[in-house]
């Protein structure tokens, strides 16, 4: 059974740093790929974040890059998300799942409720 909850959103100035975090089943976390992904208001979901199975590797879209920092506790079957210095584009509702690496798209069709996160100017 798929399942993921998020957690750690909020308001936040523009410049400030939140922490997600996301907690997966044993299905939808071992083994795979896990990240992260938002949608902001009227958009679609795209992807922000990936760590591979061990956490080695690691890749980001070019919006966050240099910014954020994705990490994982494979004994906790929970990633988490460090986003620092953020932009009021930043606001959206944030999603985790496994990634597909080759395409940096969702593994599973089932998500969890999000985390909300407001980056204020």
């Amino acid at each position: 059974q798929v399942q993921l909850v998020e957690s750690g959103g909020g308001l936040v100035q523009a410049g400030g740093s939140l922490r997600l975090s996301c907690v997966a089943s044993e299905r939808t976390f071992s083994n795979n790929a896990m990240g992260w992904f938002r949608q902001a208001p009227g958009k679609e979901r795209d992807f922000v974040a990936v760590a591979g199975s061990q956490g080695g590797y690691k890749y980001y879209s070019n919006s966050v890059k240099g910014r954020f920092t994705i990490s994982r506790d494979n004994a906790k079957r929970t990633i988490y998300l460090q986003m620092d210095s953020l932009k009021p584009e930043d606001t959206a509702d944030y999603y985790c799942n496994a990634v597909l690496i080759d395409n940096y798209i969702p593994l599973f069709n089932s998500w969890g409720q999000g985390t909300q996160v407001t980056v204020s100017s």
